[in-house]
């Protein structure tokens, strides 16, 4: 059977161009090595994650946050089992909708591993080992990411001891120290769960700062909260090596600027240093689809690759690895297939650290505009001069709104606090429309609320806020 499109790939970025390309009348079909669609960030990663994340918060909020709200409940108990199976559920919830959605929009499911032939030609090896080859208009790569290691140094993951985020979601018990070799969103998230549940946590960073590539300001703040919440940090060390001993792992570290190598134990070591593009078995150099330097699969502004009929979006090209972004991507390049005109604004794609309290950002930091010597203007309020914020105890934290200085058009926004995941979207709203910081702070916000901190930020870019 010929399709109009085959999509490898089931992850957000690869089931979401597949449902839009059938939206849009495209026979399709989806190439997927799983036995489930959703891939990593719907089986093991962010659902999966969030869904610890969640918990773990109310386990600690249970545990030391009623009290001041005037009622006692006693000590909560554990039940990890408990937590994992919830965690389970999710998962299953999530990937039994996407089978729906398959089946509603009429796409075909090809089981096995995808490998392109050629110009409109798709190998799928089943698990049994036999080959299918399926014609087709148009193929998209949608292979995501996988675990990058750390450049340079041997890592033997077993998931139990020396884990990735894979094994870091699977933990049969709470380790009693837990090392996190990367500061970064996932290492952060997850070092943060079972930081909840009672491990101790140390956070071992190459750089100087964690949450590189975030707002200077908003990282050193929230690397405060973190470390009040007993999470310890080693910045500027670099992993020479991890291994695993008898009863326990073990890293060993030097400072990046100069001094001595040192040694730290612990129960489980998780390795979470970023993603690498996943290309390994796809054909591309067979077929002669280019990839660059760091193994991502070379695209034009239209998302097609060197070779005609071929088309990369998500993980696997240039970008931030975000499942939005893929997906985004993928609802840009089905519409181009259909003849009309799919676009992605990257200059408005939010990112979010779920943690307690979240960090998010959209747009430009104050870095960035530094660098590009743009004149801008930056306005912040606090969470705690903010009413609702004060009722539910979770006064710490802030907004940070930058806006050109001469046309006051919001260039970024930047929130660490309660809610900031949520917070963040009226901001990416407004940049897409090319709104002002006054537009923002002129917008009626209902009363008490949490969005009345972005309102009043904005109000402290063009002018003054009110309850500040």
């Amino acid at each position: 059977m010929a399709y109009d499109v085959v999509v490898i790939g089931g992850g957000p970025g690869g089931y979401v161009c597949a449902i839009k390309a059938a939206q849009l009348g495209l026979k399709t079909a989806v190439v997927e090595k799983r036995s489930t669609y959703g891939g990593t960030c719907v089986n093991v990663g962010c659902i999966p994650s969030k869904a610890l994340l969640h918990a773990s918060e109310m386990y600690s909020e249970a545990s030391h946050g009623f009290e001041a709200l005037g009622f006692t409940t006693g000590k909560p108990r554990l039940d990890l089992a408990g937590m994992m199976a919830h965690k389970k559920q999710t998962v299953d919830q999530n990937t039994k909708g996407l089978e729906f959605l398959f089946k509603k929009n009429k796409i075909d499911g090809l089981r096995g591993i995808g490998k392109i032939l050629g110009k409109g030609k798709v190998a799928v090896t089943g698990e049994d080992g036999k080959v299918q080859e399926i014609e087709t208009k148009n193929i998209v790569i949608a292979t995501g990411s996988d675990v990058a290691g750390i450049p340079g140094v041997e890592v033997e993951f077993d998931e139990k001891v020396i884990v990735s985020s894979t094994g870091a979601l699977e933990l049969g018990k709470v380790p009693g120290h837990l090392i996190v070799v990367g500061g970064g969103v996932i290492g952060l998230e997850l070092g943060s769960v079972w930081a909840r549940l009672g491990a101790k946590v140390t956070v071992v960073e190459f750089l100087d700062t964690i949450l590189a590539g975030m707002d200077g300001e908003v990282a050193k703040q929230f690397q405060r909260m973190l470390a009040k919440q007993g999470m310890d940090f080693k910045l500027g060390a670099k992993v020479t090596g991890v291994e695993k001993a008898k009863k326990c792992a073990r890293i060993t570290f030097e400072p990046v600027k100069g001094g001595d190598a040192q040694r730290l134990e612990a129960d489980v070591v998780l390795v979470a240093t970023g993603r690498r593009p996943f290309t390994d078995g796809l054909g591309c150099e067979e077929a002669g689809v280019e990839l660059d330097e760091r193994g991502r699969v070379k695209t034009d502004g239209h998302f097609r690759t060197s070779v005609e009929g071929i088309y990369a979006i998500g993980d696997v090209i240039v970008g931030p690895m975000l499942a939005h972004k893929g997906e985004d991507e993928g609802v840009a390049v089905a519409e181009i297939l259909a003849g009309q005109a799919g676009h992605v604004n990257y200059d408005v794609i939010p990112s979010v650290v779920y943690t307690s309290p979240e960090v998010a950002s959209v747009g430009k930091t104050e870095e960035e505009l530094k660098k590009a010597g743009v004149d801008y203007a930056a306005g912040k309020f606090p969470f705690s001069a903010n009413g609702r914020a004060r009722a539910m105890l979770k006064s710490d934290g802030f907004v940070k709104v930058l806006a050109d200085k001469k046309t006051d058009r919001v260039l970024g926004v930047h929130i660490v606090g309660f809610g900031a995941g949520e917070l963040i979207h009226e901001a990416a709203v407004l940049m897409e429309f090319g709104g002002s910081s006054e537009d923002l702070a002129r917008t009626c916000h209902a009363h008490p609320t949490m969005s009345e901190t972005v309102k009043e930020a904005a109000m402290a870019t063009f002018f003054k806020p009110i309850h500040m």
